[in-house]
């Protein structure tokens, strides 16, 4: 298949995972059954490697720290914003919530979650969740995570939020040690390659 053809299948693909994920939300709510099933349909395309070739979709250089953020698909208003992340090993995140529905699935790589529970005066670490592929992680709008991609491989992943990362204005990151809370800056989260 050539590249135009891989763009046209990914996009078609897409556009029908987002449609029956539209339709999940709409039934369901936001509930973590819901976020379940959303799981199942990104996990059904990730498993579509081939529409996510890593000579398109490339992490930062060798060495670099951070990662390259692909807008896939967002409809009007920012909302089912999908992305493929690409980074390289060593990223590691403050524990931070999302304020909107979350799902992480794996096309490539291993990324470890942790996910915490706030107490009046700390984090306490309630769950880790080694996201690769066949295994993804749904965060409700006021779980806390953070994110460690370990390892000697760069990862490739499909994250979706129910609102663009760009339109989350109120997401707060952490401190484990005291539970303080301070702004998560919504500038850092927009999309660093665009498709």
């Amino acid at each position: 298949m050539n590249e135009m053809d891989v763009t046209a299948a990914r996009t078609a693909v897409v556009a029908a995972a987002v449609e029956r994920i539209r339709a999940i939300e709409a039934a369901q709510g936001i509930t973590r059954p819901a976020l379940d099933a959303i799981m199942a349909e990104l996990s059904r395309l990730a498993a579509q490697e081939h529409l996510f070739p890593s000579a398109e979709f490339q992490p930062p250089p060798s060495g670099e720290k951070g990662s390259r953020r692909y807008l896939l698909q967002e409809d009007e208003g920012g909302r089912f914003a999908l992305y493929l992340n690409a980074l390289n090993p060593g990223n590691e995140t403050k524990p931070h919530d999302h304020t909107t529905w979350a799902v992480v699935v794996a096309v490539d790589g291993e990324e470890l979650n942790k996910v915490y529970a706030k107490r009046e005066d700390r984090l306490d670490l309630v769950r880790e969740v080694v996201v690769k592929p066949g295994t993804g992680i749904a965060l409700m709008p006021e779980d806390i995570h953070s994110i460690h991609t370990q390892g000697t491989r760069p990862t490739r992943h499909l994250h979706m939020y129910g609102l663009a990362l760009e339109k989350l204005d109120n997401r707060m990151a952490y401190d484990r040690a005291t539970g303080e809370a301070v702004p998560y800056k919504r500038n850092f989260m927009a999309p660093t390659a665009n498709r």
